[in-house]
C-alpha cells in the first residue's frame, strides 16, 4: 500500500495579501454580471504566476445547464488558454464555496489553492456541509482558504435572494388578482 500525502486543513485565514482582496473584488464584478443575466450571483476567477488565466459567473439558467457554474465555466476556460486540463500551480478565487461538483471538477483540475469568499451552508463542500478537499479518497489536494470578503461576498447573495422572493412574491400576489378578475368576469356572465 502507498502512502497518500495527508490533506491540508482549511484555512480560516485573515491573513489574505492585497493581490487576493484584488482578485476577489474581481470575483465580486463577475458576480454582479452574473445577477444581471438573471443567475445566481456568483464569480469566480483562475490566477497562474499572479496573471488571470479565466473569469467566470454562474449562467446554469440561461445556459440550461446544471453544470454552468462559474467555477465550471472558469475551469473550462482555462484547460483551453493554458492547453492542458491539469491547472497546475493555479488559485481560485470565488465568491461562495464550491459545491461538490464543483469542488471535485476543482481536484480533478489539479488547482493548487483555492480562495472562497462566503460559506454555502446547503451544498459547501469544502468544510461547511461536507469537505470534499480533505477526503482522504481524493488523489489530489488543494490549500483551501475561506474568508476572503465573507461578509461582502455573502451580502451580495443574501442581496440577491431577497430580491428574488420579493419578484416572486409579487408575481404570486398578481397573479392571484388576475385569477380573481377572470372569475368575477365568468361570474357575470353566467347572470
Amino acid at each position: 500500500m502507498t502512502d497518500k500525502p495527508t490533506p491540508p486543513a482549511i484555512s480560516t485565514s485573515t491573513e489574505f495579501s492585497e493581490q487576493d482582496h484584488a482578485f476577489m473584488r474581481r470575483a465580486m464584478e463577475l458576480a454582479s454580471q452574473a445577477e444581471t443575466e438573471g443567475e445566481v450571483p456568483v464569480g469566480a476567477l483562475l490566477v497562474k504566476d499572479g496573471e488571470v488565466v479565466a473569469e467566470g459567473w454562474n449562467q446554469s439558467i440561461g445556459a440550461h445547464d446544471a453544470s454552468a457554474h462559474a467555477e465550471m465555466q472558469v475551469i473550462r476556460k482555462a484547460g483551453k488558454v493554458l492547453e492542458n486540463y491539469r491547472l497546475l500551480d493555479t488559485t481560485l478565487y470565488v465568491t461562495l464555496e464550491p459545491c461538490p461538483m464543483c469542488a471535485g471538477a476543482l481536484l480533478h483540475s489539479r488547482v493548487k489553492r483555492v480562495v472562497f469568499g462566503a460559506p454555502d451552508l446547503k451544498a459547501g463542500a469544502a468544510g461547511t456541509v461536507l469537505n470534499l478537499f480533505e477526503s482522504q479518497a481524493s488523489y489530489h489536494y488543494a490549500d483551501v482558504e475561506s474568508g476572503l470578503l465573507e461578509q461582502e461576498c455573502r451580502h451580495q447573495l443574501q442581496a440577491f435572494f431577497k430580491r428574488r422572493r420579493k419578484e416572486i412574491k409579487t408575481a404570486k400576489q398578481e397573479k392571484q388578482r388576475q385569477e380573481k378578475r377572470q372569475q368575477e368576469q365568468i361570474g357575470k356572465k353566467t347572470d
